[in-house]
């Protein structure tokens, strides 16, 4: 049987505009100029410019037409349930008041030029030209060289590479022949590049290593069949089962020191490494400026050669047209309304984050503690909004281009009641290991007892906890001779 009931809920839903708002407010700066493009594109009504030049050119030669014009469309409105003013009459109350800057030839700055590079897989493709490989054998080395990541090392099976160049190509290779390849590729410049690991890395740059012959052997040797107490800086026990002394363990470890454990490192462009910062914090005489860093964002408004289009009295245009042109009319609106949002809360939340850490500001250090809640119950914002403001982007300031994120952190009380960031500690942490004897690096536990003398109430869990997230090892894998 059917049973009717009614419910009572609360519920909290986005409309499309707050949803495009939130999507503009996690972009960064290169992200939404690419957006702005595209929006230009798809949208007629949405034009660069700052709102209010094509109405200063007119002002003065057309106000009578101007008036004539504002009555016939005022009598029109008590027949329409609509016109084109009930979409401009707000359009004040959105649009961006950006200050237009135009810049003398004195002040216009080149863009420094990039050097041409060469990617390193055609560098190591044309080495491969060079050397004497079949077709066959240029095949199999394409597919290596395509699974080569940024480090230099092959992190795919050879199985699964003879597998696909099989079913591709309808062949019939084995693994032998593809590891033949293989070597040839780890032995071009850099040497040991298409390593499966970095014991295999080492070995076949030790194969072009020059110097003493005896000792490179012995470090052939100590990497092929001891590599484990290598890792493991069991320095005593390498020199026994070599037949060595420490000294002679120490000169090993300075010529494998000298090797490249990442042989396809440095192959990034300067193009692929450029940072742009979507804020700029500069300190003039201890007042703080804050800019936004949108000199590349063009100023958008309404494009006013529709108008006519949208006008009732245009009897031309069908109504589909105009109802087409009132929805995009409406996506500009929009749009423009959310970038310019965007901006203010983005340098709200910029604002506040310099208020709270002044003293990094000023003197690049003396982080304290700050969470996102702090910021929005200032500027009285959802966590959620601070959060998409702070992910992704960064700040340039007089020490350096930061990560917002990297403003945030926990606190740790110190002896005098005080609350430091735990940023702080771990800098700390960082300068004591610094000045350690390598020949007896410090536990963790003896790093909390300095941090205690020191001021800090940290525990040796607290100080592991810190060290592993610094990528610093423990004090066994630290040891030197």
């Amino acid at each position: 049987m059917l049973h009717l009931s009614q419910q009572q809920r609360l519920l909290q839903k986005l409309t499309p505009q707050q949803i495009q708002y939130l999507k503009l407010l996690q972009l960064p700066s290169l992200a939404l100029e690419q957006m702005i493009k595209t929006e230009l594109e798809i949208n007629p009504l949405l034009e660069e410019g700052v709102d209010g030049e094509t109405d200063a050119e007119q002002s003065t030669d057309e106000t009578p037409a101007v008036e004539e014009e504002a009555k016939q469309e005022e009598e029109e409105k008590k027949k329409d349930e609509f016109s084109f003013e009930d979409y401009l009459s707000d359009e004040e109350s959105f649009a961006p008041k950006r200050e237009t800057h135009q810049q003398n030839d004195d002040e216009e700055k080149e863009e420094i030029p990039i050097a041409a590079t060469t990617p390193l897989t055609e560098k190591l493709l044309d080495q491969l030209h060079l050397a004497d490989v079949t077709d066959m054998g240029m095949l199999v080395a394409e597919e290596i060289i395509g699974n080569i990541d940024e480090d230099g090392y092959l992190r795919r099976d050879l199985e699964s590479i003879v597998n696909d160049i099989n079913l591709s190509n309808k062949m019939h290779l084995t693994v032998n022949q593809v590891e033949e390849v293989l070597c040839i590729i780890q032995r071009m410049e850099p040497v040991g590049i298409a390593s499966r690991s970095l014991q295999e890395c080492l070995l076949v740059q030790l194969e072009f290593a020059k110097g003493d012959h005896t000792l490179i052997e012995h470090a052939k040797r100590l990497l092929r069949d001891h590599f484990d107490e290598f890792t493991k800086k069991h320095y005593e026990k390498i020199a026994e089962v070599l037949g060595i002394s420490i000294d002679d363990v120490k000169k090993l470890l300075d010529v494998i020191s000298h090797l490249n454990p990442k042989p396809g490192e440095g192959t990034i462009d300067a193009q692929q490494n450029y940072l742009t910062p979507d804020f700029i914090v500069t300190n003039d005489e201890d007042t703080f400026i804050i800019q936004l860093n949108d000199k590349n964002v063009p100023p958008l408004r309404i494009n006013r050669n529709y108008k006519e289009l949208m006008s009732k009295r245009n009897k031309e245009v069908g109504s589909d047209t105009k109802q087409f042109l009132r929805s995009k009319f409406d996506a500009a609106k929009w749009f423009i309304a959310s970038i310019y949002q965007r901006r203010e809360t983005m340098l709200k939340v910029m604002q506040e984050i310099v208020n709270r850490q002044r003293d990094f500001f000023e003197r690049g250090e003396g982080l304290k503690p700050l969470i996102y809640k702090d910021i929005a119950e200032v500027i009285r914002m959802d966590i959620s909004t601070i959060s998409r403001v702070v992910n992704g982007k960064y700040v340039q300031t007089d020490f350096g281009v930061y990560e917002l994120r990297y403003f945030f952190s926990e606190g740790i009380s110190t002896q005098n009641g005080e609350d430091v960031s735990n940023k702080e500690v771990k800098a700390r942490i960082k300068e004591i290991l610094g000045t350690e004897d390598k020949s007896k690096p410090l536990s963790d536990e003896d790093i909390a007892a300095i941090l205690k003398e020191k001021g800090y109430n940290i525990a040796r869990r607290t100080v592991a906890k810190y060290r592993e997230s610094m990528m610093i090892p423990v004090a066994r894998l630290r040891r030197s001779i």
